[in-house]
């Protein structure tokens, strides 16, 4: 006998404004389950999440919580209820340590004043009981991404949560990581704490996820036992039709590594980088893999003018450039996109064009303006071009979804012309479909003699796009490797045995 749900949402409806959001979507989250939520970017599971934690109301349909229809106000009557969320990006205060991360809100008090001795002890006894192993004295800012996210759990935890969100728990985790990730999830599952799993990674989906719901456009378009529906099922609700795969006969200009060199790197020092060597040619795309502190992000800061190296020298098309600021390489036709879309991406409040056309007229200066019909004209070519959706060019940036506002990047380093693209994690926290998209506009770059420099932590990823893949571990190259033939498998195999030597 299936148990009763302990939180569910019958016909939720969300608008804003004239646009319905969320439309009559049913969502069941069941004791000891862990439930995986699906949908490109867009989809709704953004909005859903926010109408289950309180953050929004709902236009119409019903929440229950054990069987009682409720309608939280706030993310803090949500949380009272038993209700938590723990964000891609992580709302902790990094400044403070791992026990005040996890008592703010509700501090333990003595005498009218905080007692921090006794939140220390809560806090060990909250990290002690899901097996985490870290000082609760310790600054939480000291610890890798991977503890941090932790700590949030434990935070929520300790809250009481009988409803857990989890919304791309693994989006920047390296594999060792994500195994301790899902001991701690099942250990929550086995207790009876109901999950919702939101992420874009299928693998880990059938890894961990008991049941799954699919959302598109708004819409529930499935619920299903995980052991019982197949993948192609799952990417066919979520797109309406099968994503394509990688265009291996589109991408380069000849055999992989056969062109004249147009980026040389030699030796690079500076961050994580020990001392990397690189050979990039046109119409190449070469594929960086590596752990987390590998090296791969301080290569590509450094050949791109956004960090300068603290040793090494980078030549473009032949003549040894010193690059002291983005500017350097953009003259020279090398443009970066950055991991941290947020950080170093997307303008939230400005709109889509001026996202659009922001590096363009950087470098035009403020003496050489874009008129408004250059700006409304670029705008919307890139718009239709890389199928931006919504396809509305004065739309606040930051309302898009991350797979749109990747394109919007693209969009905006397109409009430089780029002889060069380098591309750090370009896919990741996007959904399946714009993955796709975003890959075979790598392809068809490289196939107009851009060469590109592509970093991602999925090794299946790189081996299925690059035509060139070089190895890093602990700042340095350790394997050059053409991509035909190459697979996953023979990819890892030859860097352990350089490991080895």
């Amino acid at each position: 006998m299936t148990a009763a749900p302990v939180l569910e949402l019958r016909g939720a409806t969300v608008r804003f404004g004239a646009q319905t959001v969320l439309d009559g979507v049913d969502l069941r989250l069941l004791p000891g389950e862990v439930h995986a939520l699906l949908g490109e970017n867009g989809a709704g599971k953004s909005t859903l999440i926010k109408a289950i934690t309180g953050s929004i109301p709902l236009a119409a349909g019903t929440m229950l919580l054990d069987g009682v229809p409720v309608q939280h106000r706030s993310p803090r009557e949500g949380q009272a209820a038993g209700i938590s969320v723990v964000h891609q990006e992580l709302e902790l205060l990094p400044n403070l340590s791992v026990a005040e991360n996890l008592s703010i809100g509700h501090e333990p008090r003595r005498g009218g004043r905080i007692d921090w001795r006794r939140a220390r002890r809560s806090a060990a006894a909250a990290l002690d009981e899901l097996g985490i192993r870290i000082d609760p004295a310790s600054l939480l800012g000291a610890h890798p991404r991977s503890s941090q996210q932790l700590v949030a759990i434990a935070r929520a935890v300790a809250a009481d949560a009988r409803v857990l969100v989890l919304d791309e728990p693994t989006a920047r985790l390296e594999q060792d990581a994500i195994a301790e990730l899902f001991r701690v999830v099942l250990e929550l599952r086995d207790r009876g704490v109901a999950i919702l799993f939101v992420s874009h990674f299928l693998d880990q989906v059938y890894e961990v996820c008991d049941r799954v719901t699919v959302l598109r456009e708004g819409r529930c378009v499935g619920e299903h036992r995980t052991r019982e529906v197949l993948r192609v099922e799952l990417l066919e609700q979520m797109t309406g039709s099968t994503p394509a795969e990688p265009r291996r006969d589109a991408a380069g200009t000849g055999e992989p590594g056969a062109g004249v060199p147009h980026v040389v790197a030699r030796a690079i020092v500076g961050g994580r980088a020990a001392g990397i060597d690189l050979e990039l040619a046109e119409g190449e795309i070469v594929g960086l893999v590596g752990a987390v502190g590998s090296g791969r992000t301080a290569l590509a800061r450094r050949i791109s003018g956004v960090e300068r190296p603290v040793s090494g020298t980078v030549q473009i098309a032949g003549v040894r450039r010193d690059l002291a600021h983005p500017r350097d390489a953009i003259a020279l036709g090398v443009v970066y996109a950055s991991e941290d879309r947020r950080a170093e991406g997307i303008v939230d409040r400005m709109s889509v064009a001026d996202n659009i056309v922001l590096a363009l007229q950087a470098e035009r200066g403020t003496l050489r303006p874009l008129s408004r019909a250059q700006r409304d004209e670029l705008a919307e070519s890139w718009i239709e071009a890389l199928a931006i959706k919504p396809a509305d060019p004065s739309r606040p940036a930051g309302t898009l979804s991350s797979g749109n506002q990747q394109k919007v990047l693209l969009a905006r380093l397109l409009c430089l012309s780029p002889r060069v693209l380098i591309l750090d994690e370009p896919t990741r926290g996007i959904d399946a479909g714009a993955k796709s998209e975003v890959q075979h506009l790598v392809e068809d770059l490289a196939a107009n003699g851009v060469a590109v420099l592509f970093i991602s932590a999925e090794p299946e990823e790189v081996v299925g796009l690059a035509t060139r893949v070089v190895a890093l571990r602990d700042g340095l190259a350790v394997g050059s490797f053409d991509a035909d033939g190459l697979t996953v498998e023979s990819l890892l195999a030859a860097v352990a045995e350089s490991g080895d030597d």
